[in-house]
């Protein structure tokens, strides 16, 4: 029998990628193999890995579901995929689903490992259900009432999914804060307001940073009202970050939290699986505003230049890769 064989994107060294042939397993009764139509590229994780600036000691832990390989590399790593299923149960057979696997042309995984995309939401848009998910989880953890004041600091994909999430919450007011000017129309799109850094309200009852820099954690406690909370999204990898707690930190009894997806938020966590909340994200996917995330996309044979512009730091949100002539 003739070896099943895909093509994957696989980062070499720190810097270099390339897209490489890999074997394919013949799928098992309980499997299902996949044909990739859309990936995404999860620009704060995936760009890290690519210059290899996962610290040693945290490598097993952002171990992601389906990586082959080991960082610093060869690794093929990424987890935002949708596709269709080519064998498998009855059930799944011709739907497109969205699984955590790495970029490649075409994969077998346990049927378990996938969810399907709901009537509704385009293939293209279904690779934001990573970013979506951890948006999710952030909101169980932060818990915002109605009414609250609430600033998103950084407009990458997973702060304005965010911001997304929290416009439709009633009587929130959210604002989106940036750096990047042309965020303004973004954050219009998510149906919040924008600020830069400087020109911020301030008061807020939840700052939610998601800029991965010292800058953007230091404005988010100084967007702060009395015994409010910071919490904080970002993966700095093996940066230092510092933070200003003098002054009236103490004082005003402020917080920071760290909310990550790797975990259900505990307040759900007796109640809602992985599975569940990854459900979840899909459906809110159904929404046509998440579009304005979609930002650039390019065909999978070009993933190691995109990877690396990206990884230069080439402006976008969420940059797709498409697999039709892969």
């Amino acid at each position: 029998m003739t070896q099943r064989t895909a093509r994957a994107f696989v980062v070499v060294r720190p810097g270099v990628g390339e897209v490489r042939g890999v074997p394919v397993a013949e799928p098992g009764p309980d499997d299902v193999l996949v044909r990739t139509l859309h990936s995404g590229v999860s620009r704060g994780t995936e760009t890290l890995v690519f210059r290899g600036e996962v610290p040693e000691d945290q490598r097993e832990r952002m171990r992601a579901p389906f990586q082959r390989g080991d960082l610093p590399g060869p690794v093929a790593y990424g987890y935002l995929n949708v596709g269709v299923v080519e064998a498998g149960p009855d059930e799944l057979l011709g739907r497109t689903v969205f699984c955590l696997h790495p970029h490649q042309t075409s994969y077998v995984v346990p049927a378990s490992a996938v969810v399907p995309v709901p009537d509704g939401v385009p293939a293209r848009r279904a690779v934001l259900a990573g970013a979506v998910e951890t948006a999710v989880n952030a909101l169980w953890d932060a818990a915002p009432l109605v009414g609250d004041r609430v600033t998103v600091v950084g407009g990458g994909m997973v702060g304005c999914s965010v911001t997304r999430l929290l416009a439709r919450i009633p009587g929130v007011d959210v604002t989106l804060v940036d750096v990047d000017k042309e965020r303004a129309a973004v954050a219009e799109a998510l149906g919040a307001r924008f600020a830069t850094p400087g020109d911020a309200e301030g008061e807020r009852d939840l700052v939610v940073h998601a800029s991965a820099t010292s800058a953007g954690l230091q404005t988010s406690v100084d967007l702060l009202a009395d015994e409010g909370t910071v919490l904080e999204l970002s993966w700095y990898g093996d940066r230092e970050v510092t933070v200003g707690l003098g002054g009236a930190f103490h004082s005003r009894r402020l917080r920071i939290v760290a909310s990550q997806v790797g975990a259900v938020a505990p307040a759900r966590r007796a109640r809602r699986s992985t599975s569940d909340r990854l459900a979840l994200a899909l459906t809110l996917l159904r929404d046509d505003a998440f579009d304005t995330l979609l930002t650039g996309r390019s065909p999978f044979e070009e993933l190691p230049d995109v990877m690396a512009a990206l990884s230069a730091g080439s402006p976008a949100l969420c940059h797709t890769i498409d697999y039709q002539e892969a």
